[in-house]
């Protein structure tokens, strides 16, 4: 099977500004979960719900636009196809307690940083000499999930600060994959159309060469 990285080298990242976008989106609500921590449940709640409405609906299309450039883009289609649903999930029930607010976050950013260690490992693999930072905000928000799913006992005021940093280091990590996927989407533009082919041709050998 064609490495997803290698796939979207070959051919042009559609849209790579989406994932930016959310992740600036995340950074605002962090920012203001943070700097307004006794607000309204129900106000942090409507925040919450709106970033997973606006990330599951923004993660769904530009799953699909790639779905030619991206090996697994059904997976990233369920990521955010699920992210939306639990943005409605929370829409529908402001006056969930903070426990369990904090249970349906940290489930979404749990999911969401288990996929970037993922694509910190393939960056590494192919040589980008970013994939350290990709690596180490994954890792951070897989930490303040798993903090957020088994620890509900925390203080309301802790836990919100907790849900605050998780979507820091999600938005984090959305825009600097946004930026990586430019870069991708740049070089792809420069590969001539002999080097594709000779690529296709090298990708068909190496399948030969696994299945005989």
């Amino acid at each position: 099977m064609e490495p997803t990285f290698l796939k979207s080298i070959k051919s042009a990242i559609k849209h790579w500004y989406i994932p930016l976008l959310v992740g600036i989106f995340f950074i605002i609500v962090s920012i203001v979960a943070f700097t307004s921590p006794g607000s309204s449940l129900l106000t942090l709640s409507f925040l919450f719900a709106l970033s997973f409405l606006f990330g599951g609906i923004s993660e769904t299309l530009f799953s699909i636009v790639n779905r030619h450039q991206l090996e697994n883009w059904g997976w990233s289609l369920a990521f955010g196809i699920l992210t939306f649903i639990v943005g409605i999930s929370l829409m529908s029930h402001p006056a969930l307690s903070i426990s369990v607010m904090a249970f349906y976050i940290g489930f979404i950013i749990l999911f969401r940083s288990v996929s970037a260690i993922g694509f910190a490992m393939d960056v590494k693999r192919y040589g980008d000499k970013n994939w350290g930072v990709l690596l180490v905000l994954g890792i951070l928000g897989t930490i303040f999930s798993f903090i957020l799913i088994w620890n509900p006992l925390f203080a309301g005021m802790s836990m919100v600060v907790l849900i605050a940093l998780s979507f820091m280091f999600a938005g984090l990590f959305s825009i600097a994959l946004a930026f990586q996927l430019k870069r991708l989407h740049k070089s792809s533009k420069k590969i001539s159309a002999e080097l594709r082919k000779r690529y296709d041709e090298l990708v068909k050998d190496i399948d030969k060469e696994w299945n005989s």
